[in-house]
């Protein structure tokens, strides 16, 4: 999937939707009337076509099957962790994952089974969006990809590159190819009807939950579980500070404190009451 190259036609959608919010409050999307409209035909889309087809091949499917067309997955998109790896400088991991897809690949036939997990090497998410990322390369706006989904300008890119990279792209014929992507999307949008229930229970806005959860996801991978604290953050932590409690000046002696014998102070009488 490339990149999305239209950033003016979703401003002009925006003007003629009317804008559902504004800029400055919502920053990180800027173009949220678009966005929704999107949101709204991919929700249709999947009405009509995908949920049907991953209801039927969820109840047709046995367990067994299911977990062997998800490790078959899994196992080639661990050829693009292993490349975000090296372009992340983190070798090591890029060793563990590199070694996930040789051990699955052949002890554990192609992939249908998930041979390297018992065996120590655990499986890790990268990206070349996160790739950019750890980079200093900027989010940049929310948008709402056509059938793709939640994603950002800069993940967007970063789809684009792993297509690339990712090994389906060497399966021939073409045809063969195309089956295969049609699985993975199927197979992929079954394992999420357990999330889906949840996302019916507690959201009342569907795409605002779908975004902001998007949003602090791939934060939270971009930085590997410890995201910097931002300006809000530091000051709701400088507010949580008792109003006793400054910084001491260099070389200021200890706070005094009462001598151990000091008897408590009286208690308050109560009020009294009125006539």
């Amino acid at each position: 999937m490339k990149p999305h190259p239209f950033p003016h036609i979703l401003l002009i959608t925006t003007v003629l939707s009317g804008c559902a919010t504004t800029p400055a409050e919502h920053p990180e999307d800027p173009f949220e009337a678009a966005n929704r409209s999107i949101f709204k035909f991919n929700e249709a889309a999947d009405k009509a076509i995908a949920k049907p087809l991953a209801k039927g091949y969820d109840a047709v499917m046995p367990i067994p099957g299911k977990a062997m067309v998800g490790n078959f997955f899994s196992n080639l998109d661990d050829v693009v962790v292993t490349f975000n790896d090296v372009m992340q400088l983190k070798l090591v991991q890029a060793f563990s994952d590199g070694g996930r897809v040789l051990i699955n690949s052949t002890v554990g036939v192609l992939g249908l089974f998930d041979i390297a997990t018992p065996s120590g090497l655990e499986k890790h998410n990268e990206d070349f969006g996160q790739t950019l990322g750890r980079w200093g390369v900027g989010s940049g706006p929310f948008v709402m990809l056509p059938l793709f989904g939640p994603s950002t300008m800069r993940d967007s890119f970063g789809l684009a590159v792993d297509s690339q990279v990712s090994a389906l792209r060497t399966f021939r014929p073409i045809r063969q190819r195309n089956q295969l992507y049609a699985a993975k999307l199927l197979n992929r949008r079954a394992q999420l009807f357990d999330q889906e229930k949840v996302l019916d229970e507690i959201a009342i806005d569907r795409y605002l939950f779908i975004r902001d959860a998007y949003l602090t996801r791939r934060e939270h991978l971009v930085y590997d579980g410890h995201p910097p604290k931002s300006a809000e953050e530091d000051e709701d932590d400088f507010d949580d500070m008792p109003e006793n409690a400054s910084p001491a000046a260099p070389g200021a002696p200890p706070p005094a404190t009462a001598p151990e014998n000091t008897l408590p102070a009286e208690p308050a009488s109560p009020a009294t009451p009125a006539p």
